[in-house]
């Protein structure tokens, strides 16, 4: 076979162009140039992007539109290490921009970014590739990305980097990666403390304060903060403090300190070493505002705990703030009211800051225009006069009650709800309560009570609660119009606003005229209401609601069916059935509503019926001829009065007296009934020819001569209250309604009687004078006909 001829165009050529000078004059040329393969047309593209981008913004987006960034991305991890170092030099500059950012974002890059981190790598890649990690690492998936590709180590190790900009760009990564728990817990764990606290010793500002904030942190963990004292970080930062050339650097510095001596144990071995004298004295020196405030807000962070205020007041911190209340800034003395309102929580400082005239001084900040210095000292003296009577006389002598009555009218809310506590504690002794009530506390408290705050309205009843127990105070209140939004705070449904209006509503209605307004503005209805529920009642309602009860026996026996043997039925009292709670003139006016028999004995009486205008109104266009209704003297109830005190008090025993009454109750209502015959009894018919002859639906208990079950209770229940024999009135069904006695069994006389009284049904109807053992057939039968 003959031999195959090679074609000339396949020849290979041994030899090599000379290098040629390569020029590009526009962005879009050297862009192209990036996907050469000879390397020095890459070291120099790279290094022409880098200058064009460092110019502005406008070029950095501009290359990001024709398309650097993709294969700037491929070249840091070329194996040229001048290419690498060029191309990172460019992508770090670029990486700056917020688009630039947002485009990297979508190009896993940050793994082959943090390859690149370690020490055998060029510095200058160093620089440039913490510089581009920098700027992704305040997006949380960037943090993420960083994290989870093992990016803490290498930080950590440049940290101790022979370059400012290295360590500052390492800094900033590791400070934004430690917002998160984890990466907090991982530094500490790396290794991270020591390279941190030696960054301290920086001569660049910048990387000081990176350092601080970074450590601001991370000692938040207990662990941690316990590494940080090991190292002497306490020390260190102390003598950043001491030091006056480091003042920016001071307020960052206490942030730490806080964090540090917040850990009880840590406050513990500070403190051993001298650590809280140092702090104590920095406070008192004299220094800038803003560091001296921030040094007292550090106390104030420390105080937090119950162990660290009893080691701070083993220190005297209390001296020193009290010295600090008379310095000229406004902040530093806010920052110490603060500082002495947590304090107050520890018993013993109470006392102190008593003993050092600090409650004087604290008062007298009040005068200042100052709302948040207001804010702070109201608080302090809330917390200070809270169970302390002395602390409260300290504060009532220095004229504090005035000022805090005067705090009420403020706009600040909290000013409001920490004045109105403050006086709620002084108001327990009864000279600083006639003194707080000169000053016209309880005026002033009306407004708060219509506030929106939930804890303007806890403070303001809890201090009405107080005021109120005297007399003049609830009458003040009532004509200053405060009862209506106090009864309108039976509204809410916040179980502490709710609980402290019922208090206070308590204690309003040992009042009557305060009672009867409260029950007009529908107090009973709404305690009505919430006694019926499971989540909003308690034993504060129903206190509530007994106390308005008491004020009228005829309303509580209206809604609950029920008067104790200790409610002594007095004149006025009346029987409107199960019905709400209504004015007895409204009653008498009003024919639909059903009869109510009238307990009355003695002087003739105009019944007023305090309703507003709109009321009248409607009520004279109702009724356009009524007159004037007037109480009738009740002779036929008198006589009985006189028989029964004649006639059944010379009894000495109780059964018998009981007995004798129940006869002469029957024998006034029309004697025994037979149970069968009961149907023929003409009660009915014999009311309503009463009510036709007076006129009226209210019927005086005297003139009922044809009486039922519930006539012949209630009047036995009035004779046996005026002879002063105790028994209770019940309701039942439809006209149905008993009396219950407690009576012991045996004979007085011959000393026997059972230790323990039972339980009786007086029957007044079908064999008067029969004492019905309770819930046995014969009583519950009594209680059910």
């Amino acid at each position: 076979m003959g031999k195959k001829v090679k074609k000339e165009s396949e020849t290979p050529c041994k030899e090599t162009f000379e290098p040629l000078p390569v020029e590009g004059k526009t962005p879009a040329t050297v862009v192209l140039l990036l996907s050469c393969p000879e390397e020095d047309i890459l070291v120099k593209a790279c290094e022409a992007i880098h200058t064009f981008a460092e110019k502005g913004d406008e070029n950095k987006v501009s290359l990001l539109g024709l398309g650097a960034l993709e294969p700037l991305c491929q070249l840091i991890t070329h194996n040229n290490k001048l290419i690498r170092r060029n191309a990172f030099m460019a992508l770090g500059i670029m990486a700056t921009n917020g688009d630039i950012k947002s485009a990297l974002k979508k190009i896993d890059v940050i793994p082959s970014i943090i390859d690149k981190l370690s020490l055998e790598e060029d510095i200058v890649v160093h620089d440039f590739a913490t510089l581009c990690l920098a700027s992704l690492s305040v997006d949380f998936a960037c943090k993420v990305k960083i994290s989870d590709n093992n990016g803490l180590p290498p930080l950590i190790q440049l940290l101790s980097s022979p370059d400012p900009d290295v360590k500052k760009n390492s800094l900033e990564i590791i400070f934004n990666l430690v917002q998160d728990h984890q990466s907090r817990l991982a530094l500490h764990e790396l290794g991270g403390i020591p390279p941190l606290l030696e960054l301290l010793k920086s001569d660049f500002p910048v990387i000081q304060h990176l350092a601080l904030k970074t450590l601001q942190n991370v000692t938040t963990d207990t662990d941690t903060c316990n590494t940080f004292r090991e190292e002497q970080g306490f020390e260190k930062l102390m003598d950043i403090l001491s030091n006056m050339d480091f003042h920016d650097l001071h307020a960052e510095a206490l942030q730490v300190v806080a964090n540090c001596l917040s850990d009880s144990k840590s406050l513990q071995v500070i403190h051993k070493g001298g650590g809280l004298t140092r702090l104590m004295e920095f406070v008192l020196t004299p220094n800038l505002p803003e560091i001296q405030s921030n040094a007292v807000k550090c106390i104030a962070r420390v105080a937090q705990s119950s162990e660290n205020r009893k080691l701070l007041h083993e220190q005297n911190v209390e001296k020193v703030l009290v010295e600090l209340l008379s310095v000229a800034d406004i902040s530093v003395k806010t920052a110490t009211c603060q500082a002495v309102s947590i304090m107050s929580f520890h018993l013993a400082s109470k006392d102190s800051f008593r003993d050092l005239n600090g409650i004087p001084a604290v008062v007298q900040l009040l005068n200042n225009e100052s709302l948040k210095l207001k804010e702070a000292a109201t608080q302090a003296l809330s917390n200070l006069t809270h169970g302390n009577q002395l602390n409260a006389f300290a504060a009532y002598e220095a004229g504090g009650d005035k000022i805090l009555v005067q705090q009420l009218y403020g706009s600040c809310r909290r000013t409001v709800a920490n004045s109105a506590d403050a006086l709620g504690n002084m108001a327990g002794q009864e000279v600083i309560r006639c003194s707080i009530l000169s000053h016209g506390a309880i005026q002033a408290l009306v407004e708060p009570l219509q506030s929106t705050d939930t804890q303007v309205l806890i403070n303001t009843t809890l201090c009405l609660t107080v005021l109120a127990c005297d007399t003049e105070a609830r009458a003040e209140l009532q004509s200053a119009g405060g009862l209506h939004p106090l009864v309108n705070l039976l509204r809410s449904y916040h179980k502490e606003v709710l609980h402290h209006a019922c208090l206070a509503i308590n204690v309003c209605a040992s009042d009557v005229n305060a009672a009867v307004e409260m029950c007009q503005f529908g107090a009973l209805e709404m305690l009505q209401e919430i006694n019926l529920s499971v989540n909003r009642r308690s034993r504060f309602s129903e206190l509530a609601m007994i106390s308005l009860l008491n004020f009228n026996l005829s309303v509580k026996y209206s809604l609950t069916s029920h008067l104790a043997s200790t409610d002594i039925i007095s004149d006025g009292f009346y029987d409107a059935g199960k019905v709400r709670y209504v004015l007895l003139k409204l009653m008498c006016n009003r024919g639909h509503l059903k009869e109510c028999e009238l307990i009355y004995k003695y002087k003739k009486k105009l019944l007023k019926n305090k309703k507003d205008d709109k009321q009248k109104n409607e009520t004279r266009a109702e009724s356009p001829t009524e007159k004037p209704w007037k109480m009738m003297d009740d002779v036929s109830l008198q006589l009985l009065v006189n028989e029964a005190k004649k006639t059944i008090l010379p009894l000495s025993d109780e059964r018998e007296q009981c007995a004798a009454l129940a006869r002469l109750v029957s024998e006034a209502m029309g004697g025994a009934v037979e149970m069968e015959k009961l149907h023929e009894f003409p009660w009915v018919l014999h009311l309503s020819e009463l009510k036709f002859q007076l006129q009226s639906n209210v019927v005086p208990i005297g003139l009922i001569s044809r009486g039922i079950y519930c006539h012949r209770a209630l009047l036995f229940k009035c004779l046996a209250d005026c002879i002063g024999m105790s028994c209770t009135l019940e309701r039942g069904e439809y006209s149905q309604a008993w009396n219950e006695v407690l009576l012991f069994n045996g004979n007085p006389s011959m000393n026997e009687r059972s230790s323990q009284p039972y339980r009786y049904i007086v029957d007044l109807m079908h064999q008067p004078g029969s004492l019905l053992t309770a819930n046995t057939p014969a009583a519950v039968q009594y209680q059910t006909i």
